[in-house]
C-alpha cells in the first residue's frame, strides 16, 4: 500500500448517478469509507444513493440488481472482510470479487471495488480514510467507478 503512481483523482461526473453499496460489518471503517464515497461524488458532481447490506457476500447481489435497474450509472461495493482463523475469508472475498466482476462485465456497469481485504482491524483503519489512516479506499473505489462510467458514456459510437 505505498500509493506510489496512484492517478490524480478528479473528474467530472456531473449528470452521473451512483449507488453505493456498503456492508454493515465493522461500522468505524464502513463509515469511513463511506464518507470517502461519498466525498468523492460530491466532489465530482455525481449523485450518490446509499444502501446498506448485511455483509460483504451481499454485495453482489445488490449489485446486480441497481446495474440490471437502469437507475445507476455506476456501482460502488464497499465492504472489509478481516481474516480469522478460518477458510471464511477465503470464501467471503473469492465470492464477492467474482460476484462483483461478473456483475460489471455482464452489465457493462463500471463496479468501484472497495472491498478491504485486510489481515486485521488496524490495516482496515488506516485503509479507511479516518482521521490518521494513510488512504481513503472508499473514495479512491468511487472515483475509479466515476472515471470508467465516464469513458463509457463518451465512447464513439
Amino acid at each position: 500500500m505505498s500509493g506510489a503512481g496512484s492517478p490524480s483523482l478528479q473528474a467530472n461526473g456531473e449528470g452521473l448517478r451512483v449507488v453505493i453499496i456498503a456492508a454493515s460489518w465493522h461500522e468505524q471503517v464502513m463509515s469511513g469509507l463511506i464518507a470517502g464515497a461519498t466525498g468523492a461524488c460530491a466532489a465530482a458532481g455525481a449523485a450518490a444513493s446509499v444502501i446498506r447490506v448485511a455483509g460483504s457476500f451481499e454485495l453482489p447481489v445488490v449489485a446486480k440488481a441497481c446495474a440490471v435497474s437502469g437507475q445507476f450509472d455506476a456501482v460502488v461495493a464497499l465492504g472489509v472482510v478481516i481474516r480469522g482463523g478460518t477458510p471464511h475469508f477465503d470464501f467471503v472475498c473469492d465470492a464477492a470479487t467474482a460476484g462483483l466482476t461478473q456483475v460489471a462485465l455482464d452489465h457493462l456497469i463500471p463496479v468501484g471495488f472497495g472491498l478491504l481485504t485486510c489481515d486485521n482491524e488496524a490495516q482496515a483503519i488506516d485503509r479507511a480514510g479516518l482521521l490518521g489512516s494513510r488512504s481513503d479506499k472508499g473514495a479512491e473505489a468511487t472515483w475509479a467507478a466515476i472515471t470508467a462510467a465516464i469513458t463509457l458514456r463518451d465512447l464513439p459510437t
